[in-house]
């Protein structure tokens, strides 16, 4: 009779197996739990790729005109790589900071998640700053928006980063006023996770400003 029995038993767990499995099958990340929350993210990554395109073009507008200085200071005579590390510096530290707060939302630890973005917030604005220090600089040199065609590309460049930096700083802040009281939801996360996106994207084309910009034209 056990012998019988058996093909019955394994047929019966068979469904029970699968269904154990289904049940641990991991769920997605909050921010895609809504087919809302995954339409904003694709969004974002095509306003990601529009902007590479924009700011490629203005890559290549400054490598073209980069010694066009007539007469003014050059970029090696200009740039106090000092000034340009510490800025790098906070900038990637925001990058970080952002990346723990993902983390933390993901956990659904709202204290945490605004604490990181307060950080990153702090830290960009710190960023901004600098690099408004260094624009001031630079002009007392004699080294205007119109002073030169290298005065026009570096500005346009530096000038087309910062404002995306300004652009992300009052998103943020918006971000943390009308969510400063709410625990994190499918509503919310996909915003964070957005702004997330955006931000590493300005801090990726801060990196290739900083290598192509100051590390080039101050050793050229």
């Amino acid at each position: 009779m056990s012998l019988t029995a058996e093909p019955g038993r394994l047929g019966a767990a068979a469904p029970a197996a699968r269904a154990g499995a289904v049940e641990k099958t991991e769920a997605p990340p909050i921010e895609l739990a809504t087919q809302e929350g995954r339409n904003k993210l694709i969004g974002m990554w095509l306003f990601i790729a529009a902007e590479s395109v924009l700011f490629a073009s203005f890559f290549a507008v400054y490598l073209a005109l980069r010694h066009s200085t007539m007469g003014g200071p050059t970029g090696k005579e200009l740039f106090d790589l000092k000034l340009v590390f510490l800025a790098t510096a906070l900038l990637l530290s925001s990058s970080f900071t952002s990346v723990m707060a993902v983390l933390n939302m993901r956990r659904l630890q709202a204290g945490a998640m605004k604490a990181w973005l307060l950080a990153t917030w702090l830290l960009g604005a710190s960023f901004l700053a600098l690099e408004a220090y260094e624009f001031n600089h630079y002009v007392h040199m004699g080294h205007t928006f119109t002073s030169s065609a290298f005065g026009t590309a570096f500005y346009s460049l530096v000038g087309f980063h910062g404002a995306h930096v300004t652009f992300g700083l009052l998103w943020l802040f918006a971000l943390l006023v009308r969510n400063l009281r709410r625990e994190v939801t499918p509503y919310i996360a996909p915003k964070v996770y957005a702004f997330s996106l955006y931000w590493h994207f300005v801090d990726l084309v801060w990196v290739f400003i900083f290598s192509v910009v100051y590390l080039m034209g101050k050793v050229a």
